[in-house]
């Protein structure tokens, strides 16, 4: 497979982009690939564990928490005074087994403060800005989860990421004549080292190959029709084109990428 994140074309030489939760995954995918396009780029993570690419600077925040947030932004604001490009990656699920009654109110407004109000607070901190110089691309990474919720450790998961569904929606329709374009990815199956994490303990579990695995989990979700898991790469390239000018007219939009999991919206 081609390694897209490495394409470098320069169509954001000059842009300022923020990429939350960029430091692994999905996140540092996106954070490489909008680098090789001339951004100057920003991540955020709670830890900082691996080396980031020369260039890359880090905030460490959690931004779990409105603290978190405004230290980021803080930062940002004394350095560049503002963003270009906010892609809103950030997003987890610690929840315990046990179903429903196993989600207390602490760890939905958890779930929440993560996987939505954090997208909330820094469109809020940083899309005025965007707004006032006539220009501005956002990204929402979400999930297919909010399609497709279990009733288990996931749920409140699944019920923040549709919440964000709805709110980028609104939010892409308010500020689009302003010139700030808002849109959102949903991936599925994507084999980052955290799915890769899961396989492992399902291989030991079960006694069982690693391809194995990746088919159980491919078959735990209904299925993905081209075969095989994405890569974080893939969502990094559909991302740089979405906060790209070749993506002029997309506005408000929801885009799976997931093999063809989703078989209709």
């Amino acid at each position: 497979m081609t390694n897209v994140s490495n394409q470098r074309d320069g169509l954001l030489v000059g842009k300022r982009a923020l990429v939350t939760g960029g430091t692994r995954g999905i996140g540092i995918a996106i954070a490489k690939r909008l680098q090789a396009s001339g951004a100057s780029v920003i991540v955020t993570a709670r830890t900082v564990d691996t080396a980031l690419p020369e260039g890359i600077e880090c905030v460490q925040a959690d931004l779990g928490a409105a603290e978190g947030i405004s230290s980021v932004v803080d930062w940002i604001q004394s350095q560049s005074g503002g963003l270009d490009i906010l892609v809103n990656n950030v997003g987890a699920s610690d929840a315990p087994p046990g179903g429903f009654e196993a989600l207390t109110d602490e760890i939905w407004a958890n779930t929440l403060d993560v996987n939505l109000m954090a997208a909330v607070r820094l469109d809020r901190a940083f899309v005025p800005g965007m707004m006032a110089r006539g220009k501005g691309a956002v990204v929402h990474i979400g999930s297919i989860a909010h399609k497709l919720p279990e009733a288990g450790a996931t749920l409140a998961y699944s019920a923040a990421k549709g919440a964000l569904r709805t709110y980028s929606k609104g939010l892409a329709t308010q500020v689009a004549p302003k010139g700030v374009r808002v849109n959102m990815i949903s991936p599925g199956f994507i084999e980052t080292s955290g799915a890769r994490k899961m396989m492992d303990e399902l291989q030991a579990h079960a006694g069982i190959s690693v391809d194995e695995a990746r088919e159980s989990i491919m078959r735990m979700i209904g299925g993905v029709p081209l075969g095989r898991p994405g890569t974080p790469e893939e969502i990094a390239e559909l991302t740089a084109f979405l906060v790209s000018d070749r993506a002029g007219f997309v506005v408000g939009a929801e885009i799976f990428v997931d093999g063809g999991t989703i078989r209709t919206t």
